[in-house]
């Protein structure tokens, strides 16, 4: 079995910037190599000039992209240790704004192509019966706010897929890792869709559309300080399977669990009467 803290080979989707870039950096730093990608692989080259980094595209919408993609990292690598699946996208509006369109291509890019590159690696991982699986998900992933309906369900979807997919690769010897950042500043936030507004909206979805405009610039967190404690946790022998990033993820989904735990105590006699007499 490949070591799991020295000379990794990692496999990383949305490099151009954020966490992708950061990472890629990190394991570097670590001592591993890197197949760093993009769906415009020309945002690499800075990376593509430093020691233990290589490039190529990757879309993850394009099933044919990935397979070149994965294809590229063995014949230069000869195996890949470490998946992240970071690519992503954001779309803003309340549910009702959000076209079926604009619904189909947030869960394509956030969901399908992050389970369509997982699917072209587990296998190699579980011949070689070893590597890490990190699916970068969101506070978003356990925890809901007006006006990110498209981005909640895209997210909670890979979520459960990977949960179910952790129990399956354990006694394969892969680990499946789900990151749940909080507010980061990197360009994820300014690189997102807007929908059209409805009046109706101005005080739920609208109010959210405030707050991620104010946020711009200022989030809390640092993604390289992300990273880091990332790596920290893939070199744990008893990693967790989700892994939240920030005071606001840590408190905020503090503060969502204690309201399902007063809830299901609330309610919780109705829910148990339907038992078969």
């Amino acid at each position: 079995m490949q070591d799991n803290t020295q000379d990794r080979v990692w496999l990383i989707t949305g490099c151009s910037s954020g966490f992708g870039r950061e990472l890629a950096l990190a394991a570097v730093a670590a001592g591993d190599r890197v197949m760093a990608t993009a769906r415009r692989p020309e945002t690499l080259a800075d990376l593509a000039q430093r020691d233990g980094i290589t490039t190529t595209a990757l879309d993850v919408t394009d099933p044919a992209s990935i397979d070149a993609a994965v294809q590229a990292t063995l014949a230069v690598h000869g195996r890949i240790d470490v998946l992240v699946n970071n690519a992503g996208s954001l779309v803003l509006g309340a549910v009702e704004e959000v076209a079926m369109a604009e619904l189909r291509q947030q869960m394509e890019v956030v969901f399908f192509g992050a389970a369509a590159v997982t699917k072209a690696v587990v296998p190699l991982m579980r011949e070689q019966g070893s590597g890490t699986i990190v699916q970068m998900s969101s506070l978003g992933g356990q925890k809901t706010y007006p006006g990110f309906g498209a981005y909640h369900a895209a997210k909670w979807a890979l979520e459960g897929l990977s949960e179910t997919l952790a129990t399956e690769l354990a006694p394969l010897g892969v680990r499946v890792l789900i990151v749940e950042p909080g507010a980061f500043r990197t360009e994820f936030n300014n690189n997102k869709y807007v929908t059209e507004q409805t009046a109706a909206y101005q005080d739920t979805a609208g109010a959210t559309r405030r707050l991620t405009h104010e946020l711009s610039g200022a989030e809390p967190n640092d993604p390289a300080k992300g990273a880091a404690a990332i790596l920290t946790v893939l070199a744990s022998d008893r990693p967790p399977l989700r892994l939240l990033l920030g005071d606001d993820a840590v408190d905020g989904l503090r503060e969502h669990h204690e309201g399902l735990l007063a809830e299901l105590a609330a309610w919780e006699e109705t829910s148990r009467s339907t038992a078969v007499a």
